[in-house]
């Protein structure tokens, strides 16, 4: 059964249609908030993969934020809004990662910001990309709120 995201988006018809995201999102009262810890490009071992590559850490930096999203039992369309932050002062190092940030995403535009910064956390890192998600739960169905003491 598909799952209705709990995320509206809210798009400006009086601010610039240049940005590549909405300027804003809800979620209903009664939306559970995930707050996930900065994705980073980090394989199974810790190490930082794509050395030097911007585009190859934004995209391992996604892969990771997609498992801690299922973890939580929520995916990318439950996004509410992102961080990607990029250890650079260029431009186009912020613009290389965003692109892949942004195609990830696709349709489910969320509000982001995209900043460069001075050094992050990990040897080589040059990519992390925070989050904050909401979802839905389903009512529990059949028993009592809580389970029976002992």
């Amino acid at each position: 059964m598909p799952r209705t995201s709990a995320v509206s988006l809210i798009r400006s018809r009086t601010l610039s249609d240049v940005a590549e995201y909405a300027y804003a999102a809800t979620a209903p009262a009664g939306s559970r908030l995930i707050f996930l810890a900065g994705a980073c490009p980090l394989d199974e071992h810790g190490d930082t993969v794509a050395v030097g590559d911007y585009a190859g850490q934004a995209a391992r930096a996604v892969t990771n934020l997609r498992t801690a999203l299922a973890d939580a039992g929520a995916a990318v369309e439950d996004v509410i809004s992102t961080r990607v932050l990029v250890a650079s002062a260029r431009q186009e190092d912020l613009v290389a990662a965003w692109k892949v940030v942004r195609d990830a995403f696709g349709e489910h535009d969320v509000p982001s910001t995209l900043m460069g910064v001075t050094v992050l956390g990990y040897d080589d890192q040059l990519v992390e990309i925070e989050a904050v998600a909401a979802v839905l739960d389903e009512p529990r169905s059949g028993g009592p709120a809580c389970p029976p003491s002992a």
